[in-house]
């Protein structure tokens, strides 16, 4: 078939627009962070930067994930913010490659939607886990149903960065195992949709990473043991919706607990209970209380089964709506603060320097648009499901669609009953949803994709 000179152009000027988008959206993704002057940076943030220097595990904070912020150090973390920009763009593209719906105008538009209306470039920004949640949901499903239409390389890489994302926080873990599991159960009813192949390299991945966080927790601390997690989040939560208090008064009677003492005295909420002036200080903390944390909260799930179940319940629903961007990242971190100064003083001039460390980052504009954008995707979406299951039409996006659907469940479940609903929680994942929304709409009112000579680069 002869090459015309009109094809050529618009081959030409696609190729143009798309090397011009492979400058720019890397820049926007991480636009936050170039306005403050620095990577965003968050409470938690503090206990991953130590992992590498303290030598020794603490609950919740991923030995992987300080590795990973630890060789960024010498690059004032941009390093980290530019990996997190392209996996985010890279991922974003591949979507729409696989799902056969690769555009040069298309991928920008969506991607600059994206970084206006949700969460996704603050959490780019951020020195944080948070942006891996999201992305492994996409990493996973690409790797099950990519097939042919992903390269040997793109395979490898996919696998990889799912591993990767999994040993970072075990409630990504977590997501990722239930989405597992929930494919191995429905492969027999929806068949070749859901290839063999690629569920077993998904669940690879799940062990791969595993063996990640394992074998660096044994570099770092010389011990072959898992991430503690540690009940006292559990505990928290619990202690939050009243069953603690009541367990000790029913307890407290015949058995001798610290907390007995305290029992009517206990903080409303978990952050202050844990992160707070209370008790739990007085107490030990987690090396003093651990123990009795856990008694209580493994009890008190036998004791009260239906308390227990309601109140799991109506955090996953209450956690479902909790999707504002931001919860955390504000001026006062000062245990970050205080990690920075000890081991990386080099940092700490261009740290203070920052937009956040004045206090000049306000996210409540922002959740003017973030928050009612996170909520309808989400509707839409489940709008979405049903619709292609009722017309039996199991495609691709349909196929993402449940996918996305089921992690936003998983994670709230999961987030939700051990720790209380966050805005974090709902934020890192909410955006996924508006992505896939954003699919199924330019698929309806766009033309089909041209064959583009760049779309597959």
């Amino acid at each position: 078939m002869s090459i015309t000179t009109e094809q050529l152009r618009v081959g030409a000027a696609g190729s143009l627009w798309l090397r011009l988008a492979a400058v720019t959206l890397p820049l926007l993704m991480i636009a936050p962070a170039f306005w403050n002057g620095y990577p965003l940076l968050q409470w938690d943030t503090g206990g991953y930067l130590a992992r590498w220097y303290e030598g020794y595990l603490v609950p919740s904070r991923s030995t992987v994930f300080g590795l990973y912020l630890h060789y960024g150090e010498g690059f004032g973390f941009w390093i980290n913010l530019a990996v997190q920009s392209l996996a985010a763009l890279w991922l974003l593209q591949l979507t729409l490659r696989v799902l056969g719906l690769m555009q040069t105008s298309r991928f920008v538009a969506i991607s600059l939607l994206l970084m206006v209306s949700t969460a996704l470039p603050w959490l780019a920004s951020m020195l944080l886990t948070d942006i891996f949640a999201g992305l492994s949901i996409l990493s996973l499903f690409l790797l099950v149903i990519g097939g042919k239409r992903t390269s040997t390389l793109e395979k490898i890489s996919l696998f990889g960065f799912t591993a990767f994302a999994a040993a970072t926080h075990s409630a990504t873990l977590g997501v990722l195992l239930g989405l597992c599991a929930a494919g191995w159960m429905v492969r027999p009813f929806v068949g070749r949709s859901l290839p063999r192949a690629g569920l077993a390299q998904a669940s690879m991945t799940i062990v791969a990473g595993g063996l990640m966080l394992v074998s660096a927790n044994h570099a770092l601390s010389g011990k072959w043991a898992w991430t503690p997690g540690g009940y006292g989040v559990a505990f928290g939560r619990m202690m939050q919706d009243g069953i603690v208090t009541r367990f000790l008064n029913d307890h407290c009677p015949r058995e001798n607990f610290k907390l007995c003492p305290y029992r009517n005295q206990l903080p409303a909420t978990a952050d202050e209970f844990l992160w707070g002036k209370s008790m739990f200080n007085t107490l030990g903390r987690f090396e003093g209380m651990n123990e009795e944390m856990g008694y209580i909260v493994v009890h008190s799930l036998t004791d009260y089964p239906a308390w227990q179940a309601g109140a799991a319940l109506r955090a996953m629903g209450q956690q479902l709506l909790h999707v504002a961007t931001g919860e955390g990242t504000n001026g006062w971190i000062p245990h970050t603060y205080g990690i920075i100064e000890r081991y990386i003083p080099a940092q700490v001039a261009p740290m203070r320097a920052a937009r956040q460390q004045h206090w000049s980052v306000d996210f409540d504009y922002i959740n003017w648009l973030h928050v009612p954008v996170a909520l309808a995707s989400m509707l839409a979406l489940v709008v979405l499901l049903a619709h292609g299951l009722a017309n039996r039409r199991l495609d691709d996006l349909t196929l993402l669609a449940g996918t996305v659907t089921l992690a936003l469940l998983g994670n709230a479940f999961i987030c939700a009953v051990i720790s209380g609903p966050h805005d974090r929680y709902g934020a890192r994942m909410a955006w996924v949803a508006t992505f896939v929304v954003l699919m199924a709409l330019s698929r309806r009112l766009g033309p089909e994709p041209a064959d583009e000579p760049s779309a597959a680069a």
